[in-house]
């Protein structure tokens, strides 16, 4: 099949969760023998100079972009909230030279699917409709709306959470405005799915995880034990909100117990604020962005992603199980992956239930390193890239005909 993927951020380097599920994507394509074309939003904030694609990447698909500034501007943010219905956070990918883009791609070749990735791309349905028979496939990354309504309550101003109330009623009618729009819809978990039944949709549909490739991946025993880590983008404010949480009420109560214990937070566009918020804290090493989260999971033992806000899967969680490293998450972290508590993973919705199994880990090796092996296990198991993506392929080739 020729395929086409449009995506609003350049799938390379594959760093953060939306690159790294669209890579995943591409390369099992590729591998399945799909003719496979990219054409990607190239904003400041994730830009790539295409020109420096490694080889072996090239060979996976056709990539190309069109730069446009996506930043957020305070002008640009008030003048969307008094005069747009449009929500801030799409309103920015809707560009005409990366419509025309796809008008030129859609004209001169013939593809069999064109996937859209995630929400953001959903405002070209229309115009691709308009000069092109291919079936439109939407991948939702996630429930958008779901992601701010639920950082209204831990969220003190309340200017902000007003603010969040009106973006998330914005996104949810937004979200709602495309149902049924397309002619294949591609959630990534079966909650999500549900989600998208519940309000109505009726297009044949397929729950495709992200995947990962836990064979190149090394399971060192070489790693500070005990040691606690953190790795995500400090530029997503769900992140923030769940790492100063998790400061504030787990981590002194740990070092108490623990006071050796070290805490290595590592994220790439943390905030002047909040980088200073750390060099307060005890015990706590921050690294900012670095080169290759392989680093981090090698050399530390125990992963916490204390998120109380989001949508869709952490893949950031799958990449640690694939390494085998002991991981403690909420119940919203632990979304669309279908492990089982204190099996594979550890799950904590209280101070106590993180503070307590921090320790546990901490102190118990033999349990330590079962949660490892099991999560290992798991991810071998679950999370196959090749595997899921063949699902995928064949959804395709049934609806296609």
């Amino acid at each position: 099949m020729k395929i086409l993927i449009l995506a609003n951020k350049f799938p390379y380097p594959p760093r953060d969760g939306g690159a790294i599920a669209t890579f995943s994507m591409i390369k099992g394509l590729s591998q399945l023998h799909h003719d496979i074309t990219v054409l990607a939003i190239n904003t400041s904030k994730h830009f790539y100079d295409i020109q420096l694609l490694p080889e072996e990447v090239k060979n996976f698909a056709r990539f190309l972009a069109v730069e446009i500034n996506t930043d957020i501007s305070v002008i640009g943010l008030l003048i969307n909230l008094l005069f747009s219905s449009i929500p801030y956070n799409a309103k920015r990918f809707i560009n005409i030279e990366f419509e025309k883009k796809i008008i030129d791609l859609c004209m001169n070749n013939h593809f069999d699917i064109i996937q859209l990735e995630g929400l953001y791309m959903c405002p070209y349905i229309s115009a691709i409709r308009k000069i092109s028979n291919a079936k439109i496939s939407f991948r939702a990354h996630n429930i958008e709306s779901e992601i701010w309504e639920r950082m209204i309550p831990s969220t003190n101003s309340f200017f902000k959470r007003q603010y969040l109330r009106i973006l998330s009623n914005r996104i949810r009618k937004y979200e709602l405005s495309f149902i049924n729009s397309y002619d294949l819809l591609i959630p990534i978990s079966l909650k999500d799915s549900q989600w998208f039944v519940d309000m109505g949709n009726k297009m044949p549909n397929v729950v495709i995880p992200t995947g990962i490739e836990v064979s190149t991946m090394t399971n060192s025993s070489d790693y500070e034990y005990p040691s606690v880590f953190y790795l995500g983008g400090l530029d997503w404010m769900p992140n923030q909100q769940g790492i100063k949480w998790f400061i504030d009420n787990c981590w002194e109560s740990i070092l108490e117990q623990l006071p050796n214990l070290k805490l290595n937070i590592a994220g790439r566009n943390a905030p002047d604020n909040l980088i200073n918020y750390f060099s307060t804290k005890k015990n706590l090493t921050f690294f900012g962005e670095i080169p290759d989260a392989k680093t981090m999971f090698l050399s530390k033992a125990i992963m916490i992603v204390p998120l109380f806000a989001g949508s869709g899967m952490r893949i950031k969680i799958m990449e640690a199980m694939g390494y085998g490293r002991a991981i403690v998450t909420t119940s919203v972290g632990m979304e669309g992956i279908y492990a089982s508590d204190r099996n594979e993973i550890l799950i904590a919705n209280t101070k106590e239930e993180f503070i307590n199994n921090v320790i546990e880990l901490s102190t118990n090796k033999y349990f330590f390193n079962q949660i490892c092996q099991n999560a290992y296990n798991f991810a071998s198991a679950e999370f196959n890239n090749l595997r899921i993506i063949s699902l995928l392929s064949d959804f395709y080739k049934n609806n296609i005909t």
